[in-house]
């Protein structure tokens, strides 16, 4: 572990260079306050600021298909859904780069593209963000973006690189990191900035190195989903509400390993309170938060799942797993993990202090899509059986199936379910497709 100065890239620190207002639109500086909500519905990617994949929401033992429709194009972010089931998605076709749609029946809402410019844009690769009154947040090549509950804008923020985290914080600001590492926490009423810009590679010389450009804004992406060198910030973030602290994962240019950052948001600015260099081949999950705020999980592409003191940034421990753990991890309150991996198994741990037990294990259950956690016991993932795909719904204490339902003539894997707020489960397949299971009991 180390801190202090970050030596700039100067490709990627010239874009910090680049001066951008918030421009917002009509009406939005008079409307009333508006707030995150209460956590109903899947606000963010993984739910809730600790990227915790559980759900408050008493999940049903049994359910049963609703619907399902194709998206015509791929997804690569879960769905997050507003508290009254407006559901909102990420893809890339040739006229829209969001979607969204109605829980009942599946009825398009909207679709629109980001950039006005360019609907073929890296809009799915940046995850959604939906407040209490179905505001949605999004990122794409160069912005983030809200529109409200009928596709309409309401502002647009210049950045520098594309979103590849957004949460709320605590005071009701938007939380935005792009893949270059440039952090901005704006107002979600206008899209301005309330703090100023971090740029986790550090700020350029314009003495030293007088003419630097800007390079594309999606530079890098491709390097993303597997962590890659060339993605300095590979993952979403996890906001704790408490201390302030945001824990993001970082690969600066030309180092053997990706970091863990630990930044703290308070008094009007992001200032970096530790650095943890321990992500071996690049971060593949996380960070997830523990219930208690003490404790911050993430996961390497060298299948190592870390435990890390959120005080201190050092570790607590190692649990070398037989698959990489990616996308999010799921922790529950009582503290019970179940990291995700497409080429990995069910498996739940109990965090000891200093190591991992296990609880159960499911090697028959060969993961497609990161599990998430309910109330009342009850957890759901998708798994490959034969040819095809099912929704698993199983029992969180000892990892027995419960039911199994089929997703018709779904192939490959999925983005993870995300719950309704009525306990509906919706899984959208990594091809471009969006299925929901209604509750049954």
């Amino acid at each position: 572990m180390r801190s202090g100065g970050v030596l700039a890239s100067p490709v990627l620190a010239a874009m910090s260079m680049v001066g951008v207002l918030a421009l917002s639109a009509c009406g939005a500086t008079t409307t009333d306050d508006i707030t995150v909500g209460p956590g109903k519905g899947w606000p963010a990617a993984y739910h809730d600021g600790r990227a915790s994949g559980t759900s408050p929401v008493v999940g049903s033992r049994k359910v049963t298909l609703n619907w399902a429709r194709p998206l015509g194009g791929p997804i690569a972010q879960p769905v997050t859904i507003g508290p009254d089931g407006q559901m909102f998605v990420t893809t890339r076709t040739a006229t829209c780069s969001i979607y969204s749609l109605q829980m009942a029946t599946g009825r398009k809402r909207f679709c629109n593209p980001i950039t006005p410019d360019s609907p073929m844009a890296s809009a799915v690769s940046a995850p959604t963000a939906v407040d209490g009154t179905t505001n949605v947040y999004v990122g794409d090549d160069g912005s983030m973006n809200s529109f409200n509950y009928l596709g309409q804008p309401r502002w647009r923020t210049p950045v520098a690189g594309v979103p590849i985290a957004a949460q709320f914080t605590a005071d009701g600001n938007l939380l935005s990191i792009t893949q270059t590492g440039q952090v901005d926490v704006l107002n979600r009423q206008t899209g301005a900035r309330v703090t100023p810009t971090l740029q986790l590679l550090g700020e350029p010389d314009p003495l030293a190195v007088p003419d630097l450009i800007r390079p594309a804004s999606a530079q890098g992406m491709d390097d993303c989903r597997l962590g890659g060198p060339q993605c300095p910030v590979a993952t979403n973030a996890a906001v704790d509400p408490r201390s302030g602290r945001i824990y993001v994962t970082l690969w600066q240019p030309g180092h053997p390993a990706a970091a863990l950052v630990a930044l703290r948001y308070h008094d009007g600015k992001v200032e970096r309170e530790w650095f943890a260099e321990m992500l071996t081949r690049g971060a593949s999950a996380g960070p997830t938060l523990s219930a208690d705020g003490r404790t911050v999980y993430v996961g390497d592409n060298s299948a190592r799942l870390i435990a890390v003191d959120t005080a201190s940034g050092a570790t607590r421990w190692v649990r070398q797993l037989e698959f990489v753990a990616r996308g999010g991890i799921s922790v529950a309150e009582d503290g019970r993990i179940i990291p995700a991996g497409d080429d990995g198994y069910l498996l739940a741990l109990r965090d000891a202090g200093d190591r991992a037990e296990n609880l159960w294990e499911r090697k028959d259950l060969a993961l497609r899509g990161t599990p998430v956690q309910t109330a009342g016991n009850t957890g759901y993932t998708v798994a490959a059986i034969g040819d095809g795909l099912n929704l698993i719904t199983f029992d969180t204490k000892s990892g027995a199936t419960v039911d199994s339902e089929l997703l018709p003539d779904a192939l490959g894997s999925t983005t993870g379910p995300a719950i309704g707020p009525q306990g509906e489960v919706v899984v959208a397949t990594r091809i471009g497709e969006v299925f929901v299971f209604k509750p049954n009991s």
